[in-house]
């Protein structure tokens, strides 16, 4: 057997976002470019404007990141939508066992990005699916810190990013950038090592026929 893992297939990975001015699809793009980077085959979905071949993409996919802006202290209308639309597929539990992980992005230096992710992770566990963590320590939180390291804003949940509210989606500022890329290659990796881990186990591929969604 081989036991590198190598014959495993590339993981796919959906980034599943919604953006209202723009800010939000930079952030999704470095999760993407951070995911292709670690051999992730990835697929980039804006959820206001979803397509059937859209959702079955993210129905076959490993793992799904979700993105929202945060808007008054939450995830945005247009995420929520989509939310809302996965019910039959939460009940059918068609997204069961996948990975998952949040990013956000908030015109305040905090804005309450923390509840969005929060949002965002308890719709992940709604559909029983594996959260993953952005997985760095809190940057720009010493003397010899700066803005410009990586997690500057100081979240764990996911990646979080602020941009002001007057900026143009070109000026997302770099270190928040670097770390949705970060969030992304960490995803990738992570859904290898299950992959890996359920091809040498097959039967952790599925759960026992207790724990199986009533249909």
């Amino acid at each position: 057997m081989n036991q590198n893992g190598s014959h495993i297939a590339a993981p796919a990975l959906a980034i599943a976002y919604h953006s209202g001015f723009g800010h939000t699809v930079v952030l999704a793009d470095a999760v993407a470019s951070g995911a292709r980077e670690a051999g992730a085959d990835v697929t980039v979905i804006a959820v206001d404007r979803m397509t059937d071949v859209e959702w079955d993409i993210l129905d076959v996919a490993d793992g799904i990141v979700f993105g929202s802006a945060t808007y008054m202290g939450n995830v945005s209308a247009g995420f929520q939508t989509f939310a809302e639309q996965t019910g039959r597929r939460c009940m059918n539990g068609t997204w069961r066992d996948k990975i998952a992980a949040g990013f956000t992005n908030s015109g305040a230096k905090s804005g309450d990005k923390l509840n969005t992710l929060v949002s965002l992770a308890v719709f992940a566990a709604q559909h029983h699916m594996h959260w993953v963590s952005l997985g760095l320590g809190a940057g720009w939180n010493s003397a010899t810190g700066s803005e410009n390291d990586l997690n500057r804003l100081g979240y764990w949940l996911g990646a979080a990013a602020q941009t002001d509210v007057d900026a143009n989606a070109d000026e997302v500022h770099p270190s928040d950038v670097e770390t949705c890329r970060h969030l992304g290659y960490r995803v990738a990796m992570v859904t290898r090592q299950l992959n890996i881990g359920r091809s040498a186990s097959p039967a952790a591929s599925s759960p026992p026929a207790s724990s199986a969604p009533v249909r």
